[in-house]
């Protein structure tokens, strides 16, 4: 695996992350497919509110324009490729799977425990964060920012989905476009050890 290419060791990370992931969200769906879907706030009446929906706009946006800094996420933004297609696939299991577990779950399990909302975003955010720290397989460094800057997205995406009467649907939306977007770019500048400490090595 060493001797791979970074771009194959990054199709690598990308298929173990969607079969991963890909296998407990088809589980989910061939056993639940209906109650499923609108669990997820993908159905009329539980979409969530004009507000959250334009948060998550601006919250997609302003992460992968910050992503964008990144020389390999910018160049794969746009480009169609093999890696740019599984990611995109990745990224659909990703969005429903993380948004699940991270706001859906851990929100309203710490609401039912008489939590308030800013206790109950903190806590999405910081654990969204923590997981985030496997990013750091190549260096510390990196686990660090990719801590950094998945905390401050769990708190806006846990924002999203207070101001959306508790829907996930404009949060799995903005996640879904924020993974599709920055990988395989952000996967390959980690691969090539390109990350650091908030800013890309030069």
């Amino acid at each position: 695996m060493h001797s791979a290419s970074p771009e194959r060791r990054t199709l690598y990370i990308l298929f173990m992350v969607l079969l991963s992931e890909g296998a407990i969200v088809l589980f989910w769906l061939s056993t639940e497919q209906l109650h499923f879907i609108r669990f997820l706030g993908f159905a009329a009446g539980l979409a969530g509110t004009a507000l959250a929906w334009l948060l998550a706009v601006a919250v997609a946006a302003g992460y992968v324009w910050s992503a964008a800094k990144i020389v390999d996420v910018r160049y794969h933004l746009f480009r169609p490729s093999a890696l740019k297609y599984v990611a995109i696939i990745a990224a659909v299991m990703a969005a429903i799977l993380e948004e699940v577990i991270f706001r859906k779950l851990l929100m309203d399990y710490m609401q039912s425990r008489g939590y308030g909302a800013v206790l109950q975003i903190l806590a999405s955010g910081l654990a969204f964060g923590a997981v985030h720290l496997l990013w750091g397989f190549k260096n510390f460094a990196a686990g660090i920012n990719a801590v950094w800057s998945t905390t401050v997205l769990g708190c806006a995406l846990g924002i999203v989905y207070i101001a959306g009467g508790r829907s996930l649907a404009p949060c799995v939306t903005a996640h879904f476009f924020i993974t599709a977007f920055i990988e395989p770019g952000l996967i390959l500048a980690a691969v090539k050890d390109r990350l650091g400490y908030l800013h890309e090595k030069v």
